[in-house]
């Protein structure tokens, strides 16, 4: 299609999920897009989506467990509220008890890079990787 100048057609509003703060501090990629496992919760990643509905947006935050491929929390919301990412990861805490060594991957946009989420990141032992 891009050969031929064409492209698909874009109806309704788009959203930017990801909005990095290019100045601020972040962790170091610890992943190196290498998202392969030796075991459960070796690396786990989290990312921030949207899908259209009839009503509107609906916003979802994921977690999901690279050794399983399997998502291990997960939160949906209409609006995009700032701590839909947090619920999502205390879901994934729950399921998935065992942190000793885990990595935490995602991208560096502000709600997995807030002092909240690091917080709670610290608090469960578990390693963040952008």
């Amino acid at each position: 299609m891009r050969a031929m100048g064409l492209q698909g057609a874009v109806r309704g509003k788009k959203y930017k999920t990801t909005v990095a703060d290019d100045g601020a501090a972040r962790p170091a990629n610890l992943v190196k897009r290498n998202f392969t496992a030796s075991r459960p919760n070796e690396p786990c990643v989290a990312d921030l989506t949207y899908g259209a509905t009839w009503r509107g947006f609906v916003f979802v935050a994921l977690v999901i467990d690279v050794f399983a491929c399997m998502i291990v929390g997960w939160r949906a919301s209409g609006p995009l509220r700032t701590g839909l990412a947090l619920d999502a990861l205390e879901q994934a805490l729950w399921a998935r008890p065992g942190t000793d060594y885990l990595v935490h991957h995602s991208d560096s946009g502000v709600r997995y890079v807030s002092i909240c989420y690091t917080e709670r990141l610290a608090e469960a032992g578990i390693e963040p990787s952008v």
